[in-house]
């Protein structure tokens, strides 16, 4: 059968045994889990000791499926080896486990699945890998939050498939892995700003971002980041638009509406709580980009009250 491995590290500003403690306890996993962030309301049990072997895991929900993870093997304060059962929608089973290294003010830690495909589903182990690995990174980004500051400025809210309005963008057009998309989009909002203003262009628009391409093996994205205009500036510029700057527009129509609070870091929560919504209620994709409004600005908006709008354009 098709084996896949996937790992992803973080460094963390506590000791070893913080960090091990909190990751063996599965008492803990409900406050920094990247799978629960589309269904809070799921169905979550614990059984026995949570920090000890034999203790289980498990959650139950209509959009995000039913697991359980067991443990098997702890080393305090450096190694946790578990086993993670997927029971619903389909049934498999892998091997989990967290490598904890000491490092200069703090840890490294190191979060693995090791599992295999049935012959048959080949051709999905590269996609398997990366969702995993996406899914890593956000559990990982929010238990380094939780352990460096006792809480997780992140919050998730599906508010339902809503009509919506035709958007019209004007910014920059590029690529980015899935590892550098948050500091290559920051790079564009400033180009954008700077270039539309050198164009006597208005910036007072919201800021937002389209995804049109998404290569999952590579985990590339291709996206614009820009400001939000009127459908007339986007007539006016037909034909002379300044160099370095790209349009997009996307139709009125209907979307999966998902309303992401705090850091932008935690935005790959609401993406992937819609993107389970979706599945879940066998929504049909519009063949057209999805994209993101910032409905407040960084530079004068703490960071727990940031507000995300997802949208993910349905048929």
């Amino acid at each position: 059968m098709p084996q896949y491995h996937v790992e992803r590290s973080i460094k963390v500003s506590v000791p070893p045994q913080a960090a091990f403690d909190a990751i063996a306890d599965y008492g803990t996993w409900t406050r920094w889990s990247p799978w629960l962030c589309a269904e809070p309301t799921a169905s979550v049990t614990v059984s026995g000791n949570p920090a000890s072997v034999g203790s289980i895991y498990s959650w139950s929900g209509d959009i995000v499926g039913a697991r359980e993870i067991e443990h098997k093997n702890l080393q305090p304060p450096q190694r946790i080896e578990d086993e993670i059962r997927f029971l619903k929608p389909f049934r498999s089973i892998a091997r989990m486990s967290f490598d904890i290294t000491p490092q200069t003010d703090g840890c490294l830690v190191t979060w693995h699945m090791d599992g295999s495909m049935p012959w048959f589903l080949f051709w999905m182990t590269s996609m398997i890998k990366s969702f995993v690995g996406m899914d890593y990174d956000r559990g990982l980004s929010m238990l380094k939050e939780w352990l460096e500051t006792g809480s997780i400025a992140a919050k998730t809210i599906v508010c339902g498939v809503k009509n919506t309005d035709a958007v019209h963008i004007i910014g920059i057009r590029n690529t980015a892995t899935w590892q550098s998309l948050g500091e290559s989009m920051n790079q564009a909002f400033s180009d954008a700003k700077e270039k539309m203003k050198a164009a006597s262009l208005s910036v007072s628009g919201q800021m937002i971002s389209a995804y049109h391409k998404f290569d999952t093996k590579n985990l590339i994205f291709d996206y614009t980041s820009g400001f939000l205009v009127s459908s007339e500036t986007i007539q006016q510029l037909k034909g002379k638009l300044p160099d370095g700057l790209s349009t997009w527009s996307g139709p009125a129509g209907t979307a999966l509406h998902v309303e992401q609070t705090g850091g932008y870091e935690h935005i790959g929560n609401g993406w992937s709580a819609a993107h389970q919504y979706a599945r879940s209620k066998k929504l049909k994709m519009a063949r057209t980009s999805t994209y993101e409004i910032y409905r407040n600005n960084p530079s004068d908006t703490d960071r727990v009250d940031l507000r995300t709008d997802i949208y993910l354009p349905v048929r």
